[in-house]
């Protein structure tokens, strides 16, 4: 199935969701060269707003805060014809998902969790969004109902390239 008169409707934006390491700002760069589009990398907003790295912003304000404030940029996002990246925490904010919704597909890429695992490094150093005393799975498990509760496209991203994964969105646009 081929989205292309619903992506008219959506002022022809691309919103990634997923969990953190699942590849977002990665795949979200060579899409938007593939289709011609601009990138922006929400994180990147966030960091460039409060003059600090993600895990800085966490340490100093906490979890709580931090999300707030990337709810309140992701709900400011204006864009046309852009792959927006979105920060791995992005579902938590209503205001800014339902936002991202009104003015963009919303493509979630899912990755199997062991695989995920493998991936990912220091949770803390990424800034990623997660209570003292979580686990990586227990966020995981958290998240998954959510990103698929918002997204409009799955992609399944288990054993992908970063090519793979352009050419399968780019097929369902």
């Amino acid at each position: 199935m081929r989205y292309r008169n619903r992506m008219e409707l959506f002022m022809n934006n691309i919103v990634l969701i997923g969990m953190p390491g699942v590849g977002k700002s990665t795949v979200g760069v060579v899409l938007a060269k593939t289709l011609g589009y601009t990138f922006l990398d929400s994180d990147l907003l966030i960091q460039e707003r409060e003059g600090m790295l993600l895990h800085e912003i966490i340490s100093k304000y906490g979890l709580e805060r931090f999300n707030q404030i990337e709810c309140e940029i992701n709900s400011s996002i204006e864009a046309e014809d852009t792959v927006i990246a979105t920060g791995g925490s992005v579902i938590y904010g209503t205001e800014a998902m339902m936002h991202l919704k009104s003015i963009g597909t919303i493509v979630y890429l899912k990755l199997p969790y062991e695989e995920l695992e493998e991936r990912l490094g220091d949770l803390n150093q990424r800034g990623v969004s997660i209570r003292p005393g979580e686990t990586l799975e227990m966020l995981y498990e958290e998240r998954i109902p959510l990103y698929e509760r918002y997204a409009d496209v799955t992609v399944d991203c288990e054993q992908m390239s970063i090519r793979d994964i352009v050419k399968k969105i780019t097929y369902l646009f």
